[in-house]
């Protein structure tokens, strides 16, 4: 899934929805995309998808990506989605990662979900994936 190219350094909100209280992985990604050169808002433990959302319409973010741990991805990503629908701001694409089993990956896919990174992803992979989908043109 392609977007157009943001104007200026991409902006991307990292997300810890719901009860998981481990964000040792979110704050591994948020500096690695940081390092590469993007501007990372972490909105920190136990957000809601409302909150995830609020946030990324306020920081006019051009990505969202939640770090899931519980479980709970499937109702995580579809509320998410959802809500950014009722915004009117589906174009804020949403990537993910944690512990999702690999049959729900297409189904997350499907709803709209751009990209899932499985536990052991190097950050390389998931800056390269940010870098090659959504570089800023020059």
């Amino acid at each position: 899934m392609s977007a157009q190219p943001p104007v200026g350094r991409i902006r991307i909100v990292v997300g810890k929805p719901g009860l998981d209280g481990h964000d040792r992985g979110a704050k591994i990604v948020a500096r690695a995309l940081r390092d590469a050169g993007h501007e990372v808002i972490y909105t920190g433990l136990h957000q809601t998808p409302e909150q995830i959302v609020e946030t990324a319409i306020q920081e006019d973010a051009d990505l969202i990506g939640l770090s899931v741990l519980s479980g709970a991805h499937m109702t995580l990503f579809k509320k998410l989605l959802e809500l950014l629908a009722e915004r009117d701001a589906s174009d804020i694409v949403v990537f993910g990662g944690g512990i999702i089993p690999e049959e729900d990956i297409p189904v997350l896919e499907e709803i709209g979900v751009a990209k899932v990174f499985t536990p052991g992803a190097p950050t390389h992979e998931i800056t390269g994936w940010v870098a090659d989908h959504f570089a800023v043109g020059a």
